[in-house]
């Protein structure tokens, strides 16, 4: 039996095994160090393990191997299956599996579930689970879904099992290299900082403690572990979560005990009472009993936390910032230091927040390929196949910073700028290459009918698109990337493929290309979701200089170590650790029968990467009590150790928790006073801008009224600066839109003139409807909605004896002696029999009340004083009788007035007094001066900066101009 050593908690694990390696190859010539074999866990220990040693003087290094690399050591196993060919298949099979039984799982998941799929098959290749163990499972206490997926799993799992994938691969090496070991024992081997968590890993090492040279290094052994509490460990139901675990498994595969287990070198913890304390909050549930028992052994716990901070910040991007201050600080004291964090988003954060001092951290992870640009640009056009084309998707395609970049991109810039707003004032919603040939046709020849051509026949082949071969999905969305990135009248690919971010792209779509073939037949939707799911497999990393100092880890790199501070960042469970990944093909039940891990693995995982991280010199623990949505939850091993020390006032434990707070909330003020303004900012008081008269509007339509009574700011920025909002990019059937439809339907219908009837007018709802709305499913809504109301309009104009003389056309009188002219553009107006008009306005909801009118629906009133003063020149000076407001929506209702010739003059002198008092300088146009909610949304409320002021508050007339 070789020698099974291990590491104490808080000990840089790299230097410590350097100096335990050196230690036993002191005396010995200098050939025999290259003998020896060192198995590593991952490529940063590797690289750090490299630089210790030569960092030593100039030497032999022994032969540095990672234990994901066992199968480069035998060379005559069979080839893997490529990882996407084996996903590709799955795909295929699976596929067939969900058009048989369509409620297992929506098509959108065929990949995801392949994914998992290769993932489980690669688990029974680790840990030697055979296809037969599978379907022996006991199935008949679970539900019928579980049953479905044991019968699934029972067909396919035989089919891949003679197939070999890089997990299986790696048992078959670590089975080979047992093998040849046991007959020709190697020179000295070692395997250094894995915990044997998979089963080929575990195999391995069990063989080389067995070697009579062979030597384990163990990271993060807890020698604080009592026996007893160490024997609980072997109900892997109860105890997987355990951050000694796996330690534990090995040692009983092994048949030792924790005595068994040497020390590697002489080092000390850091903190043994931190540490002990550590240990006794992460003891298996339920430990309540052995809190109170142990605890009072555990002394002064403000001596055990002294180097300990807790951060616990109000929000995400204030634990940010503090985050920032501290690793900024350390960098000017020339210490090292670590950001240890599965959240990406905080990373992202903080590293975003160390940029305002030039800092840029040595970030172990790279930037998720689907983020970057190239990324972007496939995927946009990816979800473009069997669609149609919307200004949003166009001009998201047109404005990405890869396309036309081996063109003119100036002009392409420039041109795409002018469409923007083209699009926007005009449309259409699903522009055509023809619809870009009449735009471009309008504008002077400087090259853009050229361009608005590449436009169309680059993007006008994707629509028609259907159900075909990935290989020819894949061929005809690269052909789309290259001409975009090319530009019009190029050749080549532009910057698609360059920079680190290209060349990950063309790596990635490279392996998808060789394995199109197993791919079958697809849709557009299913081609968009395989790839999307291939892209997000893919990582860039730039080549940048990063500071040497300032480190940011996933979990898994900390166990390089070798810093001097550690930010454990993130601490919210969900996050660290994270929630188990679903299986959707095996219930831990099912993993249990069958001798396949349980989903509390990655848990277990990541509590011994946090008792390895709590243990280094200087740890802050940070977190934040809030993020986006709602309160979180801290993590379990933080809620343990603030519930512990808590709970033990005798030893001085809510003191000690008081302190580390104490110095969190010292950063956290920092970060408050970082991003606070070097003095007041006042708010914004109600504008009621005062413009010199001549630049005061001298016309308005009566709807123009209405605003002036109510919103007097909007006329203002409307009608005096000129600012006209611009309509959505993405056009949408909309209540605007829905009302103009309603208008164009019945002008049509009454100009056409005959019988009204019910069929009729659906008829000609539907002609306009098909014209002027581009969405089916608005089609058909609003066609329903005009249907319900239709029997009340036929009725209306059956019962109506009066003759329409006047349709949506326009009109407008000069109202003396003001310099002013009031304009108007009546839906309808009906000459009745006695030679007098009704004046009438559709409204697709519920038409004003009378008291509405009154106050500031002034519209119809209006419009009929314009017409008694012959402001419709076509009818001359007529008397109104009435005015009417027809609804026509769910609840068709008709508000009336009957005219008389007090109310019309009574009308008719509010609007002299109210377009003479904004004739006087004095008179400032206020905001939101009578809306008819206060939660309505204005087009100039953020320009006048409405919510740094109240509704209640007084406005402040201003002179401007």
């Amino acid at each position: 039996m070789g020698e099974v050593s291990a590491v104490p908690l808080g000990v840089d694990f790299p230097s410590a095994l350097v100096r335990g390696l050196l230690h036993r190859m002191d005396g010995q010539p200098p050939e025999a160090m290259a003998r020896v074999q060192l198995f590593l866990n991952t490529a940063r220990m590797r690289r750090r393990v490299v630089e210790i040693l030569t960092a030593r003087g100039a030497r032999l290094l022994p032969r540095i191997h990672l234990l994901g690399d066992l199968a480069k050591l035998v060379p005559d196993l069979p080839e893997a299956v490529p990882p996407l060919r084996l996903r590709l298949e799955l795909s295929r099979l699976i596929a067939a599996l969900l058009q048989a039984q369509p409620d297992l799982a929506p098509r959108a998941a065929t990949y995801d579930l392949a994914d998992s799929l290769a993932t489980l098959l690669g688990e029974m290749g680790q840990e030697d689970v055979t296809p037969e163990a599978i379907a022996n499972i006991d199935v008949s206490h679970h539900s019928a879904h579980w049953a479905r997926t044991q019968s699934f799993l029972s067909i396919v799992a035989p089919i891949f099992a003679g197939r070999p994938d890089a997990d299986r691969r790696g048992r078959l090496a670590a089975v080979a290299l047992a093998a040849r070991w046991q007959a020709n024992p190697p020179g000295p081997v070692i395997v250094a900082g894995s915990t044997g968590s998979r089963g080929a890993t575990a195999l391995f090492m069990h063989a080389v403690a067995r070697l009579d040279q062979g030597a384990l290094v163990l990271p993060g052994f807890d020698r604080d572990l009592p026996l007893p509490v160490w024997d609980t460990l072997s109900d892997a139901l109860t105890a997987e979560d355990h951050p000694q675990y796996r330690f534990h498994r090995l040692m009983r595969d092994l048949d030792l005990t924790p005595a068994d287990v040497t020390d590697w070198t002489d080092d000390v913890p850091v903190s043994p009472d931190r540490n002990r304390l550590i240990s006794l909050s992460l003891r298996p549930a339920p430990v309540t009993d052995q809190w109170l028992a142990e605890g009072k052994d555990l002394g002064d716990l403000r001596a055990a936390t002294q180097d300990l901070t807790l951060i616990e910040a109000p929000r995400p991007r204030v634990e940010a910032q503090a985050i920032a201050l501290i690793l900024r600080q350390a960098a000017e004291d020339g210490k090292r230091a670590a950001l240890i964090s599965p959240d990406r988003g905080l990373t992202r954060r903080v590293a975003a927040a160390l940029d305002r001092w030039g800092i840029v951290p040595d970030d172990s992870a790279g930037e998720p390929l689907q983020q970057t640009a190239a990324g972007r640009l496939f995927r946009h056009i990816g979800h473009l196949m069997g669609r149609r084309l919307t200004p949003e998707a166009l001009l998201t395609l047109l404005k990405h910073p890869l396309t036309a970049t081996g063109a003119d991109r100036g002009n392409h810039l420039r041109w795409t700028r002018d469409l923007e707003l083209h699009l926007r004032r005009n449309g259409p919603p699903f522009p055509t290459p023809a619809d870009l040939t009449a735009w471009a046709s309008a504008r002077p020849a400087d090259g853009v009918a050229d361009w608005a051509a590449w436009i169309g026949a680059t993007l006008a082949a994707l629509e028609p698109v259907g159900t075909r071969h990935l290989a020819a999905h894949l061929d005809h969305h690269l052909t789309v990337a290259a001409q975009l990135a090319a530009g019009p009248g190029a050749t080549g690919a532009g910057d698609l493929w360059s920079g680190a971010a290209g060349e990950a792209a063309l790596s990635i779509i490279g392996d998808l290309q060789a394995e199109a073939e197993h791919g079958g037949d697809m849709t557009t939707v299913d081609y968009a979701d395989l790839f999307d799911s291939v892209l997000s497999r893919g990582e860039v990393r730039e080549t940048v200089t990063a500071h040497p100092g300032i480190m940011i880890w996933g979990t898994l790199e900390a166990r390089v170590q070798g810093a001097d501070l550690v930010i454990l960042g993130g601490l919210n469970d969900g996050i660290w650790p994270a929630l188990p990944d679903p299986d959707p093909w095996l219930n831990r039940q099912m993993r249990l029968q069958a001798g396949l891990l349980l989903p509390e693995r990655q848990i277990g995982l990541s509590s011994h990467d946090y008792q390895q991280a709590i243990a280094l010199p200087e740890v802050i623990l940070s977190r934040a009590t809030r993020d986006a949505e709602a309160e979180t939850v801290p993590s379990r091993w933080l809620n343990r150790l603030q519930n512990l020390m808590a709970g033990l006032p005798a030893q001085q434990g809510p003191e000690a928790l008081d302190c580390m707070r104490a110095k969190g909330r010292i950063w956290l003020e920092m970060a408050a006073q970082l991003e606070a303004p070097d003095a007041p900012v006042p708010l914004a008081r109600r504008p009621a801008p005062r413009p010199p008269l001549e630049a005061r509007p001298k016309q308005l339509a009566v709807t123009g009224i209405r605003t002036l009574i109510r919103d007097p700011y909007a006329i203002y920025a409307r009608n005096i600066l000129r600012l006209k909002p611009l309509d959505p990019l993405r056009q949408t059937p909309d209540a605007r839109l829905r009302g103009s439809v309603l208008h164009r339907i019945l002008e049509t219908f009454i100009r056409e003139g005959g019988t009204p009837t019910h069929a009729r007018l659906l008829a000609t709802a539907a002609q306009v409807l098909a014209e002027d709305v581009p969405w089916p499913a608005a089609r058909a809504l609003w066609l329903a909605r005009l249907e319900r109301a239709a029997d009340f309009f036929i009725a209306l104009e059956t019962a109506s004896e009066a003759e329409p003389v006047w349709l949506e056309d326009s009109g407008g009188v000069q109202v003396d002696p003001l310099d002013f002219r009031l304009t108007a553009r009546p839906d309808r107006i009906d000459r009745l029999l006695d030679g007098t008009l009704h004046i009438v306005d559709y409204k697709t909801g519920t038409p004003p009340t009378q008291k509405q009118q009154a106050a500031f629906e002034k519209q119809l009133l209006l419009e009929a004083a314009m017409a008694e003063r012959g402001g419709f020149k076509a009818l001359g000076p007529t008397p109104v009788r009435r005015v009417s407001y027809i609804g026509l929506g769910p609840r068709p209702k008709i508000e009336a007035t009957e005219i008389t010739e007090e109310l019309l003059g009574k009308v008719w002198e509010q609007l002299h007094a109210l377009i003479g008092q904004y004739g006087n300088r004095a008179q400032g146009y206020a905001a939101r001066r009578a809306v008819f909610e206060d939660r309505m949304e204005g087009d100039y409320d953020h320009l006048a900066r409405f919510g740094e002021w109240e509704m209640q508050d007084p406005s402040h007339p201003e002179d401007v101009g």
